[in-house]
Order: C-alpha cells, then sequence, then structure tokens
C-alpha cells in the first residue's frame, strides 16, 4: 500500500497553510501591516480577491489601492466574477477613458470620479495616483496594497491618512519602482522616496507580520528551481506543477533549422537557448531580432498543442498564448516589424516592464545583454530578468549572442557603496550567471543558413 504523500511537500496544502496564516493576520491581528511576498505566479491577485471577499462579508469595508487601471479592472473583474452581488466603487480619473467598458456590464459596480460618490461601498478601488488626490473623507478600517513592491514609498506616503490598517502583497523580485529623477540624495535613507513602499514600511516597522506564498502556480517544474535559487535566495519556492504534469506538443515535425531545434529542445526541457555568433551590435540587431520573429512564426505554424492540470484535452498554442520579452522598447519595435514582415500581428511583444504581471504558455526572449560591449546597471537590474524568465506556463526560449558569460567577467560591478543602502541579493551579475549557466544546458547555435 502506498503511504500517502507528506503535506509538507503537497503544494496545494502548502500554499493553502500560507493562505490561512495571512488572512488570520489581516482579520484577527493586531498590527497595522501585514507584509507577504509572493514569487511569481503564486496567486498574488487571487490572495487579494479573497482577503477583500473576507473583510467585506466580516462587516468591514476596504479600499483597495492597486498600480495600474489595468490591475484595478481586473481586481474589479476578478471580485465580481467571485461575487456578483458585492458592491463595488471603481474611482477613477477624468480621461476620456478611464476604465476598461467591460465594467459598464457590471450591475453591481459603481464608477465615479469623486470618492463621496463611493461612500458606504463594501470595496472601492483605484490607482495609487488617483487615491492620492483623495481628501476630507472618513478613513477606511482597512486597505490592500496590490503590487505594493512596484510603489514608490512617496506614494505610499500618500495615501496613509485614507486607512487604518493594511494588506500589503507583491514580488520582491521584480522590477523596482520607476522614478523619473535621480535619488542619490536620499540613498540610505530610510525616508528614501524612490525605495518600495515595502521596503520602507518595514525599515520603520520591523514587528510587522511577514508572510510568503510558497508554490508558483505558473512556473513549470521545469522553471521554478531556477527562478527560485537564481532571484529568490532566501524565500524559495516550488512549483505547483510536477514534471510531466505539462507537456508540449507538436504537430508538424522539424525542419532542422535553428528555429526549429530550439523550439524542440525548450518543448523537451523548459528552456532553450538559441544561440548566435559573438559580436558587438547595434541595440536593434537586425540578426536577433530575425531570429526571434522566426521562432514566433515557427511556433504558429508548426501546430503546437499545451497540455496541463487545466484541460484535459491539449489546448492549441495559439498567438495571444506567446509572447516576446525585450530590454527596450525600441528593441519591442524592430521585432513587431519583423513579424508582421512574417505575417505575425496577434503576438505580443513588449518591454520587461510592461509584462510584468503576464502569463504565457511559451516566451520568446531577447536577451538583455546580447551583442552588447559593456555590462551597464540597466542591463544587469535583477528584476528585469528575472521578469523575463517568469512569465511561462511551459517553456521559455532566449534569443542571444554568444559572449555573455565573459562579457560579465570583464565587467565586474563597480556601482559606489553607499552606507545604509540595503544591499540587493542576489546582484544582476549573479543572477544572470545562474541563468546562463542552465540555458548553456540547453543550446543550440543558429547557422548563417537559418
Amino acid at each position: 500500500m502506498t503511504a500517502p504523500a507528506s503535506p509538507v511537500l503537497n503544494p496545494g496544502a502548502a500554499a493553502a497553510r500560507a493562505t490561512d496564516a495571512i488572512l488570520r493576520d489581516t482579520l484577527h491581528g493586531t498590527h497595522r501591516g501585514v507584509v507577504v511576498d509572493s514569487p511569481p505566479g503564486a496567486g498574488k491577485s487571487t490572495l487579494v480577491v479573497r482577503a477583500a471577499l473576507e473583510l467585506a462579508s466580516a462587516g468591514r469595508p476596504l479600499m483597495i489601492i492597486a498600480q495600474t487601471n489595468a490591475q484595478v479592472d481586473d481586481l474589479v473583474l476578478r471580485l465580481a466574477e467571485k461575487d456578483a452581488e458585492l458592491p463595488v466603487g471603481r474611482l477613477h480619473s477624468s480621461d476620456t477613458d478611464p476604465y476598461d467598458k467591460a465594467l459598464d456590464d457590471l450591475p453591481n459596480v459603481r464608477k465615479s470620479t469623486k470618492a463621496a460618490d463611493l461612500a458606504g461601498l463594501d470595496v472601492v478601488i483605484s490607482t495609487a495616483a488617483k487615491w492620492a488626490h483623495v481628501k476630507g473623507v472618513e478613513p477606511w478600517r482597512h486597505a490592500i496594497v496590490d503590487e505594493a513592491y512596484q510603489m514608490r514609498s512617496d506614494a505610499l506616503l500618500a495615501v496613509a491618512g485614507l486607512f487604518e490598517r493594511a494588506l500589503f502583497v507583491g514580488d520582491p523580485g521584480q522590477l523596482d519602482p520607476f522614478a523619473i529623477v535621480g535619488s542619490e540624495q536620499w540613498a540610505g535613507l530610510s525616508y528614501d522616496p524612490s525605495a518600495s513602499a515595502v521596503t520602507t514600511l518595514l525599515a520603520h516597522n520591523r514587528e510587522l507580520p511577514q508572510h510568503r506564498l510558497p508554490v508558483s502556480w505558473r512556473l513549470p517544474a521545469s522553471a521554478a528551481p531556477l527562478v527560485s535559487s537564481a532571484f529568490y535566495p532566501y524565500t524559495p519556492f516550488r512549483s505547483g506543477t510536477d514534471h510531466g504534469d505539462r507537456r508540449l506538443a507538436f504537430a508538424v515535425p522539424s525542419d532542422g533549422s535553428g528555429a526549429d531545434r530550439v523550439i524542440d529542445e525548450a518543448a523537451g526541457a523548459g528552456w532553450g537557448l538559441l544561440e548566435l555568433p559573438a559580436r558587438h551590435t547595434p541595440r536593434t540587431d537586425p540578426e536577433a531580432v530575425r531570429a526571434v520573429a522566426q521562432v514566433v512564426r515557427r511556433l504558429l505554424d508548426r501546430g503546437g498543442a499545451a497540455t496541463s492540470e487545466r484541460s484535459e484535452e491539449p489546448v492549441p498554442l495559439t498567438a495571444d498564448r506567446i509572447a516576446v520579452g525585450t530590454a527596450h522598447r525600441d528593441q519591442a519595435a524592430s521585432v513587431r516589424s519583423a513579424l508582421a514582415a512574417l505575417g505575425v500581428t496577434d503576438v505580443v511583444v513588449d518591454t520587461a516592464n510592461r509584462l510584468q504581471g503576464r502569463e504565457y504558455d511559451v516566451t520568446v526572449v531577447l536577451h538583455p545583454l546580447s551583442g552588447r560591449p559593456d555590462a551597464t546597471a540597466f542591463h544587469l537590474e535583477t528584476g528585469r530578468l528575472c521578469v523575463l524568465a517568469s512569465r511561462h506556463r511551459h517553456a521559455c526560449i532566449v534569443v542571444c549572442r554568444a559572449g555573455v558569460s565573459e562579457l560579465l567577467d570583464d565587467h565586474p560591478s563597480t556601482e559606489p557603496v553607499q552606507l545604509g543602502v540595503t544591499v540587493k541579493f542576489p546582484d544582476g551579475w549573479e543572477a544572470n550567471h545562474a541563468v546562463l549557466a542552465t540555458l548553456a544546458e540547453h543550446r543550440v547555435a543558429w547557422r548563417p543558413s537559418d
């Protein structure tokens, strides 16, 4: 007789225990804040929605703070899906197109540019930027801050007077908050306005409960160990699935090209590296861009189908389930142009910043350091590589010129050490080496004839 699986190794049980502890501290704890660290695809939005529903059902109206309008609209739709009777307020700007028009079809959602119009509703949701302009209202007992690591601390300060207690949920491995001005003058200070809301919050409130979600339901078993060790060494996580639970198969056999060979490698191993010859190139390297476009075109031409725990039957690998990730907008524009020339228009092509929080079956990544003569702080930013390597459910294919390992060795970090600044670990140099070491095991050479 087979012994029952240990609950310690059961991802569902581990995730449930973590969620129960988070909700217990949120609903019944005495601290003014609760912090939750979440790896990619661990169910941040699911947690936010569940916490909101439980607070509302307990008679505790709340506000939800997200970072973008797209995140706000997604949360409104998710709440309506779970409870179509829940009164929800969507606080929006005065722009001509301020919210997703799908919200107009939800009778339980009231929309307004004024917070006073939404008073008394169980849940009111808006962006941090909109909440910062809200004045003269009674503070909410509870708030939930979604994507809290992407919120700058000055944005948190601007809304802190609107609530008494808050649940902060975010991914510490993603890109740092964006600032359009230099922040060197505040480096090392506990009130650095360019630091993330969570970093500043914990610097002043070290006693706050901190939790983490231990399971990624997005990343396959082939990807979770690498992403966990390379980007989350102090908060490890595992995949919610095991090897063999997901499969990617193609109806059309390989034609022997580099694109097809790396597709087959990634389909079997979860990772694929299409390596071009070493060369210093312009940022919009024409050969690398063409290689990315060829990989996407062949992914569609070969009739791919994905099998997973979500469906008993194989699901076609369509254009909307494929994404291309780049470091720069001009690279994304070049890839879109190359894809259009091949008749591909429906595949998402965007920078890491804009791909945050999104999920696809297969991703094709133009490596940030491909063809570069140097390794700048921008290209070594840990969060950028983490985002690009963690959007997929089945496979990630990286297109890169040879020589990046040598480039890293020739350009060790020369950033000045500043007193009081928390060292971010792992740094980009180390994370890049870790990812390249794994990709090297799945290398396919791009040939001139490809």
